[in-house]
């Protein structure tokens, strides 16, 4: 991962003190892509940084473990479903974001902030006013798409974007996007995701993986010489789990003995058991639930293949800004079926370390499965070019 300390827009000056505070509303130890982006890049410069962000269940014990200074606020639970509460809660983030940031200047006198997200950026622009700082922001996504459905917060965060100093954005799709939605002339650079080795409970030898194999495929009752394909993700109509369902009739009535493990919980969770279930397919689709981050590398060992064919939902106003889930499987050494969308592209390269399809052509995502399926010589040569891939941008 690119150390954003390093680019042009910072000085290089030597200190003897934390001078970047980090802001974010939502971090570890709450599992997610951001929550992740951030932390790694906190760890890159533990001596500058302060973090600051919301609350969150275990993060007392997380917090003292950091090498770098953490303060939270907390938000009442009760605010956690229903509309005004929603927008309470939000009212809650900014009023603490902000105090909090004004009191932690005059504690460290800190000379950058870097926000964490799109989300909240009105704090970011009216603490770039008041605080002789300068400001960076990070873009992942969907956070671009909360200004655009109101004309007074879209015109407000174009000029937020225009007022920072240096906009980072996590792939070359989310990078074109804000480009094509907002008018600005501040600099931008992307910086992918990486894969963090630790979040895995460091699971690294041989050994230890097959056995890991062996463990979840004993538990689902899954043979050793099946085909097993793997999904990561909330339970969401956008990240296609449905369509790999569906396709799993065709894939057996060809004489492949295929099992599908899907790792996640969401509303849709419901409807996809019903569909295995009315597909005859109670056998071979298995629901893991949530799955924490270090008991993931079992079921990443396990599977022979990785498939999320994400596709744009715009009922659910959702983009796939990257998907770090793909780099992951990679780094366990799994090829990767993946949808030609978003900023999937910057993490699957076709033809490479996996397959990109057409999320709309039922024809080409089977004939994708059949393929991997079928040939195991390639699909271990995909898994070693995404391990290769992976472990090259590993964090570190």
């Amino acid at each position: 991962m690119q150390n954003i300390s390093q680019l042009d827009a910072y000085n290089q000056e030597v200190i003897d003190s934390p001078n970047i505070l980090v802001i974010s509303r939502t971090w570890l130890p709450k599992e997610g892509g951001i929550e992740e982006y951030i932390y790694n890049r906190c760890l890159q410069d533990p001596e500058r940084v302060i973090v600051l962000a919301g609350g969150c269940p275990g993060d007392k014990s997380f917090d003292e473990a950091q090498p770098f200074a953490v303060y939270r606020w907390q938000c009442p639970t009760y605010l956690n479903a229903g509309f005004f509460s929603s927008i309470l809660k939000q009212i809650i983030y900014m009023f603490w974001e902000f105090v909090l940031a004004i009191k932690i200047y005059f504690r460290y006198r800190y000379h950058y902030i870097e926000w964490g997200h799109g989300y909240d950026f009105p704090v970011l622009l009216l603490l770039n006013y008041l605080l002789p700082v300068r400001c960076f922001i990070y873009v992942h996504g969907n956070d671009i798409l909360c200004p655009l459905r109101n004309p007074l917060l879209r015109s407000l965060f174009g000029f937020t974007l225009n007022q920072v100093n240096k906009i980072v954005c996590n792939s070359s799709f989310t990078r074109d996007y804000l480009k094509t939605h907002f008018q600005f002339d501040t600099p931008i650079q992307v910086i992918n995701p990486v894969v963090r080795p630790e979040k895995f409970g460091g699971v690294a030898t041989e050994a230890n993986l097959n056995d890991l194999r062996t463990r979840v495929r004993s538990t689902y009752k899954i043979p050793q010489t099946s085909i097993l394909i793997l999904s990561v993700g909330r339970l969401v109509p956008r990240k296609g789990f449905d369509r790999v369902i569906e396709l799993l009739p065709s894939l057996l009535a060809e004489g492949l003995d295929v099992h599908y493990v899907v790792c996640g919980r969401g509303a849709m969770e419901s409807d996809l058991k019903s569909l295995a279930s009315r597909l005859g397919l109670a056998d071979r689709v298995h629901f893991a639930g949530y799955v924490p981050d270090q008991e993931l590398a079992s079921y990443y060992a396990a599977c022979d293949l990785f498939a999320l064919l994400t596709f744009f939902d715009s009922n659910a106003a959702s983009i796939e800004g990257f998907g770090i889930v793909y780099i992951e499987a990679g780094y366990f050494g799994k090829p990767v079926i993946a949808s030609r969308v978003g900023g999937v592209i910057d993490a699957v390269r076709h033809g490479e370390n996996g397959i990109l399809v057409d999320p709309n052509s039922e024809d080409e995502i089977l004939q994708a499965f059949r393929c991997l399926c079928q040939d195991k010589n390639l699909r271990d040569s995909l898994g070693r070019k995404g391990q290769e891939l992976a472990r090259c941008k590993t964090f570190n």
